[in-house]
């Protein structure tokens, strides 16, 4: 079981930010703020900015204008898998790697490492994939050790884009629960989503349309 994170860990704001890419603004003047021990969805059409909002969240991308500001461990789950196709790594591997933001580099094969991955996969369904390469799993399998990745450093950011979306019934049913005890143990929760599901599972919706916020629900 994960610990229970101090209300401080984890917290998120985006003030004012806008992001150019080449002729294109992808983000104009969005102002987000996520609290500890929130799950907050952020929707929109394709192309309305929500994965550039998750990358300058995570600090990957830096915003042309506007501040980013976030607080505790921040763990990133893109929608695609980062992981060169060449490099012989398994699916453990790359659950292991995302201890290293908390316990360090050297520090992959203690026992506090080793219990957070043994975790993190299990609590994702993927435990019994864990010797396979990873790149040799489906793209939903591979989605849920990625989200693995994420679990492991028990972050206090969890920053997740569309995790469900070559998911069959039974995982997506299991992602719902695990990033609503994301929230629950108090870790800011960011997701991008088109599941009707998990934006119901959300405490609050935020509306993307050409880069711009329109809206927040609840």
């Amino acid at each position: 079981m994960t610990r229970t994170l101090r209300a401080a860990d984890g917290a998120l704001r985006l003030d004012g930010v806008s992001v150019r890419l080449g002729d294109h603004e992808a983000l104009r003047g969005v102002t987000l703020e996520v609290e500890a021990g929130e799950f907050v969805v952020v929707t929109g059409p394709n192309g309305a900015g929500k994965s550039t909002l998750l990358e300058v969240a995570a600090g990957v991308r830096s915003p042309t204008r506007g501040r980013r500001s976030a607080t505790g461990p921040i763990a990133f789950v893109p929608q695609r898998a980062a992981v060169p196709p060449g490099l012989p790594l398994t699916a453990r591997d790359v659950v292991t790697v995302g201890t290293w933001r908390r316990l360090g580099a050297f520090r992959r094969r203690d026992r506090r490492a080793r219990a957070a991955v043994a975790a993190a996969m299990e609590r994702t369904a993927v435990s019994a994939l864990q010797r396979l390469p990873f790149a040799t799993l489906s793209g939903g399998q591979q989605q849920r050790v990625l989200l693995a990745h994420g679990l492991a450093g028990e972050a206090g950011v969890l920053l997740v884009d569309e995790p469900t979306t070559a998911l069959d019934a039974a995982s997506v049913r299991r992602i719902r629960a695990v990033l609503r005890e994301e929230a629950d143990r108090g870790a800011v929760v960011l997701c991008v989503t088109h599941d009707a599901t998990l934006i119901a599972d959300a405490d609050r919706e935020v509306a993307l349309r050409d880069g711009m916020r329109l809206s927040a629900s609840r």
